[in-house]
């Protein structure tokens, strides 16, 4: 990798984590519940975008996807959430927030990279 590559990846990360940061807060305001709509929202998205991006832009791949979308996305707060979730008692929306953005997600990349193998 390359120092610009590298810098470019680090921005676009910063970048990315900005936008999380803002989108999570804005559902948040709007949807007014315990469920963390916003980080399912954020990773869910973020894995289409991951998948349209492979197939589309692979030389982008490191920037893009590693940066900018890596920032963007969050496992370790979706996981926070999901054992908060659990230890609240709120055990079905737990295991949905789980298994769902699991499952979701890998149909979200597999949508992107199909949608990318189109155009």
């Amino acid at each position: 990798m390359t120092p610009l590559i590298f810098a470019l990846t680090a921005v676009a990360g910063g970048v990315g984590a900005a936008a999380r940061y803002v989108l999570d807060v804005t559902v948040a305001r709007l949807t007014g519940t315990r469920f963390p709509w916003g980080v399912f929202a954020i990773n869910l998205l973020g894995s289409f975008l991951l998948g349209l991006v492979t197939a589309l832009l692979p030389d982008a791949a490191t920037v893009v996807g590693l940066g900018l979308l890596g920032g963007f996305t969050t496992f370790s707060t979706a996981m926070v959430d999901t054992v908060a979730l659990w230890r609240d008692g709120a055990r079905r929306a737990s295991v949905f927030n789980a298994a769902g953005m699991l499952l979701l997600g890998l149909l979200a990349a597999a949508a992107g990279m199909g949608l990318g193998s189109l155009l």
